[in-house]
């Protein structure tokens, strides 16, 4: 079994030099496999892929298109916070340098929240980046978890106590269902 710092840094090497037209049709995929199983909802948590993610860009601009209501998430402090978010809307870089909305802070129930990883077990539970943003929030989320990504970010890691494990994983092969107790 590999610790999670060690799995984070060879993830984020493997997703440097997953590019190109590989990567492109990744994207496609993973974007056709989510509306499939998920378009349907209503409103959608999606965090704002920056770097080596997978693309959410996408996905958002058809979900909107689709008159969905999409929040993008804004840290506050130790917090992270739910923010709609419409095409034209204000954005401002965040902590870590991502673009972030402004605006109130949304504190309902999101149908589906899609949440980044550098990777995932087989058991649905993902590393993340180490911060705990997104365990902390969906700790009192009533919401469908979805992880996004691609297939070589499936790696076996023991997952901690605190970690909060994913209902789905939708990459370029498919999607991944796991039994949670949620």
């Amino acid at each position: 079994m590999n610790d999670k710092n060690s799995i984070r840094e060879k993830l984020k090497i493997k997703r440097r030099y997953f590019s190109g037209y590989r990567r492109q049709m990744a994207d496609i995929a993973v974007l056709e496999n989510f509306l499939n199983a998920y378009g349907e909802n209503d409103s959608f948590f999606i965090y704002n892929s920056f770097g080596t993610e997978a693309d959410t860009k996408a996905l958002i601009s058809a979900l909107l298109k689709d008159n969905k209501k999409v929040y993008l998430p804004r840290v506050d402090g130790e917090n992270m916070q739910a923010v709609l978010y419409t095409e034209n809307q204000d954005m401002q870089k965040g902590a870590f340098g991502i673009d972030e909305p402004t605006g109130q802070a949304f504190s309902g129930d999101i149908d589906i929240t899609v949440i980044p990883l550098l990777a995932v077990n087989e058991r649905g539970f993902r590393v993340g980046y180490g911060k705990g943003f997104y365990d902390k929030f969906l700790n009192k989320a009533h919401t469908k978890k979805i992880g996004l990504g691609y297939s070589f970010q499936i790696e076996e890691f023991k997952e901690e106590s605190h970690d909060i494990p994913l209902d789905a994983f939708v990459c370029e092969k498919g999607i991944y269902y796991y039994a949670t107790d949620k």
